[in-house]
């Protein structure tokens, strides 16, 4: 082949015909759009203060889609919009088309759980005139991120007569917030600096303090613990036996805040993959009919390998 010759400026064209550039979106969208990508942002930051476990996922998720006209149960037939939960940690919102099924469907998937802490079946103890509540992690976390910062408890309590009760604490400015107690920098130099990031901080050492007021006087066996229980009972009619059917998640309190004196990024917990669940929301709320069924599934269990009842693997999509 001929040596070919190309001057700088026929490259250039040639690079901008054949060679393809990502462009920043900011550069491209319009001022008009730009707001809609704020007001988007607003309600994406609602979305993750208010789902902030599976469970609330589903919740947000059931109660958006009733308000735009899906139903759990449609009549027979029909081209009802629907929706179908699956022990209230998955759900599938359904938009039947005029198309047969033969013709295929669309199907949107997004997980809802996100890296958090979970409580262990007997979790309370007492220690160094404290008392703490021991967790066990859930998902790829970090664990030097969860370590003296606010952290909050949700979940759900079974009681003993098998009334559900929902509880959230440490997310309103009058609610205590709960931590998982570090070390002073000076004394982590032995313990923590000389090791590797993913040793120096103990999974099973991530145990929450919530008490360090005794009930009582001095002499009283576990006191501590016994203070907490009495609250606890007083305060929700909890007692500890409560705990082994309780499924109770600790995650970062606070709201989503905007980043930056632009506010052009979003900060908070939960965002993978809630970033992905709250489009897809959007997306089945303001479609039209459709000639081909869709399905938006938000499933749970994707932090551990998609194992469980819950997941991608169970049968619930069949």
């Amino acid at each position: 082949m001929a040596k070919q010759t190309h001057t700088k400026k026929e490259l250039e064209k040639l690079s901008r015909k054949l060679s393809y550039s990502p462009e920043l979106v900011w550069d491209k969208i319009s001022d008009a759009e730009k707001k809609k990508v704020f007001k988007y942002g607003e309600e994406y930051k609602r979305f993750l203060d208010q789902a902030k476990t599976e469970r609330e996922a589903v919740s947000v998720i059931k109660k958006k889609a009733k308000n735009r006209g899906f139903m759990e149960k449609p009549k027979a037939g029909s081209l009802s919009p629907m929706i179908k939960v699956f022990h209230d940690k998955s759900i599938a919102l359904v938009l039947p088309g005029t198309a047969s099924l033969k013709s295929g469907v669309r199907l949107v998937v997004s997980h809802i759980d996100a890296p958090r802490l979970d409580l262990k079946q007997r979790p309370l103890y007492e220690d160094l005139d404290m008392v703490f509540l021991k967790t066990h992690y859930y998902g790829g976390i970090k664990k030097f991120q969860w370590l003296a910062r606010p952290l909050a408890i949700h979940g759900r309590i079974i009681k003993t007569d098998g009334i559900p009760v929902d509880i959230i604490i440490g997310e309103d400015d009058k609610d205590p917030s709960f931590t998982i107690l570090d070390i002073l920098p000076h004394l982590a130099r032995k313990v923590q600096y000389t090791k590797k990031i993913n040793t120096a901080i103990a999974g099973e050492k991530l145990n929450l303090v919530v008490g360090s007021l005794p009930i009582g006087v001095k002499g009283v066996k576990d006191r501590f613990k016994l203070a907490i229980l009495d609250y606890l009972y007083k305060a929700y009619n909890i007692v500890e036996e409560d705990f082994l059917s309780a499924e109770i998640e600790v995650v970062p309190s606070g709201r989503a805040r905007d980043v930056g004196w632009d506010r052009a990024l979003i900060g908070s917990y939960g965002q993978d993959d809630r970033a992905c669940a709250f489009a897809s929301l959007k997306a089945v709320m303001d479609i039209g009919p459709v000639k081909k069924s869709a399905v938006i599934l938000f499933t749970d269990k994707e932090e551990i390998g998609s194992e469980g009842a819950t997941s991608a693997k169970s049968k619930f999509l069949e």
